[in-house]
């Protein structure tokens, strides 16, 4: 289970996280919305144990990110921007991770596999497409078979059949009874995905709930949205 409680970040005296209050729940993907600058990220990297919070608290199974041993068996990430060195071959980036966090090295095949990229885990990552290094970092995020996923636009640069593919792979995962944060823009993709949202816009939670909630009274998830969000641009 992920936990954020009366979250709060400052940067320079501004606010970019203000008071936010979440919970993300095994057996469920929970979609994670708000235009550009709405302080997702800010949530996401303190979560992750790269940010400190001002005050408030985000845990992980009840534990900071810092206070996980095996961080990666606990929980699997995949932040936008974020990658691997580019020179580095795909097999060689994993299996570093992997001794990391004692890892058989198994799974770094099993991984490479899963995503699609088998017959190019020895290329170097800077020949990979943009949908290929998200493939990559899926298969980072996955590697060490974590109860909880938390994914920033896990979609961005994949064709439409790993669109469906990401998208029947989450739904499988939350339904093993394990955890997904899903951040994305991509408001019909997470419809079909997101079993509970969380909208969050100018660093506050504006509304959350079942997707069915959420929506109640809109034509789309798209339409609450911007009902619920877009006046507080």
């Amino acid at each position: 289970m992920i936990e954020v409680s009366a979250l709060t970040k400052h940067y320079r005296g501004k606010k970019a996280v203000d008071e936010v209050t979440f919970t993300a729940r095994p057996g469920r993907v929970t979609g994670f919305l708000g235009p550009n600058g709405a302080g997702k990220s800010s949530t996401l990297r303190i979560l992750l144990g790269l940010d400190a919070a001002t005050s408030g608290r985000a845990l992980i199974n009840g534990k900071r990110y810092r206070d996980l041993t095996d961080p990666l068996r606990s929980v699997g990430a995949l932040l936008d921007g974020a990658g691997p060195v580019p020179e580095r071959r795909a097999v060689d980036h994993l299996s570093w991770m992997a001794r990391s966090n004692r890892i058989p090295r198994q799974r770094v095949r099993e991984v490479l596999e899963l995503v699609g990229l088998a017959d190019a885990a020895k290329q170097r990552v800077k020949t990979y497409s943009l949908g290929m290094r998200q493939r990559l970092g899926i298969a980072a995020a996955l590697l060490g078979e974590p109860e909880i996923l938390v994914l920033d636009e896990p979609v961005n640069g994949l064709d439409p059949d790993g669109i469906r593919w990401v998208r029947t792979f989450l739904g499988d995962y939350a339904a093993g009874g394990r955890t997904v944060l899903l951040s994305s823009h991509l408001m019909t993709e997470t419809a079909d995905t997101a079993h509970d949202v969380v909208i969050i816009n100018h660093g506050r939670v504006v509304t959350q709930g079942s997707l069915a909630e959420v929506t109640a009274g809109h034509a789309s998830l798209e339409a609450a949205f911007f009902a619920l969000a877009g006046a507080r641009w």
